[in-house]
């Protein structure tokens, strides 16, 4: 009995000799279904190590801020975070390829999307020592402001909130004002006056409450964005094959409900939208063609600037 506790006791010893700790930032905060999406993958990993890997959430940017997770990761300050894809887009045009306007506007669309772009971000990643595990999609972008917009030219001298890039341009085209705001930040920024409309999705709509600071809603469905997920390739490589293959497969298995839960989303949001004040209307013709202009001069600055790795995405995802 003696020797069975001892035992024991050396295998229980043994096993939290070699459990592992992970913290993982997020951007986004617990009602996100991108960060609830996480929490179950975390679990999921939890689960199939028996703990031996523990992975521990840190959301809304309470351990990095949004802008500096990729980088933790890189330098192994967190072995593993989330972060928005398209704002890697400074470094290759590869990475925004989902946010530029209408290239990609349902789900189905951004699933071929995601297929032709995996391989390249995959391999731009691993020269910087990160491996994606998984990338979910907002829902489909639309257009939040105070009074219909019938015409782009409505929405001319308008403070318009953006989140990368791609968004700064199509603001800047519209005759809007952009500004950088954190998704985090946006009722405090119409609250101020900082910015007076935004294109976002539905869940980032309810999630901050945009019946507080605007009247309308439309979904012009511009684009499909990203978040991604990644690891870094040492602290990946350093876990034993059993622990490797169950953070992979939790991995497929979170991407694959993460997709669910957005598409889920995009519907549920939009009438939470409506439920608490917001009139939900449908875009007009005129507006419609209009943005699409827009998305037709952007993709053409687009394809003048794009590596070719960027635009092999392209070229795949169009043939």
């Amino acid at each position: 009995m003696k020797h069975t506790l001892i035992c024991a006791a050396a295998m229980a010893m043994a096993t939290t000799a070699t459990a592992e700790s992970w913290d993982m930032p997020t951007p986004y905060g617990d009602s996100t279904f991108h960060t609830q999406n996480i929490i179950q993958f975390a679990d999921d990993v939890r689960a199939a190590t028996d703990g031996g890997l523990d992975i521990t959430i840190h959301s809304a940017g309470s351990l990095f801020p949004h802008s500096e997770i990729k980088s933790a990761v890189r330098n192994r300050s967190v072995p593993i975070g989330e972060f928005f894809l398209s704002t890697l887009s400074n470094e290759d045009l590869a990475f925004g390829i989902d946010s530029q306007p209408f290239v990609a506007t349902s789900y189905e669309d951004a699933a071929k999307l995601w297929e032709a772009q995996r391989p390249v971000i995959t391999e731009l990643l691993a020269e910087q020592g990160l491996m994606p595990l998984f990338s979910v999609p907002w829902p489909a972008q639309g257009l939040y402001t105070n009074g219909e917009i019938a015409t782009v030219e409505d929405l001319n001298g308008l403070r318009f909130r953006a989140y990368n890039a791609a968004l700064e341009e199509f603001a800047a085209l519209a005759g809007a004002a952009p500004v950088q705001i954190e998704a985090s930040d946006i009722p405090q920024a119409f609250a101020t006056g900082q910015v007076a409309a935004m294109i976002t999705s539905p869940s980032t709509g309810v999630n901050s409450t945009a019946w507080d600071f605007v009247t309308h809603y439309t979904p012009i469905n511009a684009w499909v964005p990203k978040n991604i997920v990644v690891v870094n390739q040492r602290v990946f490589d350093g876990l034993d094959a059993d622990t490797q293959a169950a953070v992979l497969d939790a991995a497929m298995t979170a991407q694959a409900r993460g997709w669910e839960m957005s598409a889920a989303e995009a519907t549920d949001m939009t009438a939470a939208l409506a439920e608490n004040g917001i009139t939900v209307y449908e875009p007009s013709e005129e507006l419609v063609t209009g943005l699409r202009a827009i998305g037709a001069t952007m993709l053409e600055t687009w394809n003048a600037n794009a590596s070719d790795s960027a635009k092999a995405v392209l070229e795949a995802y169009e043939n």
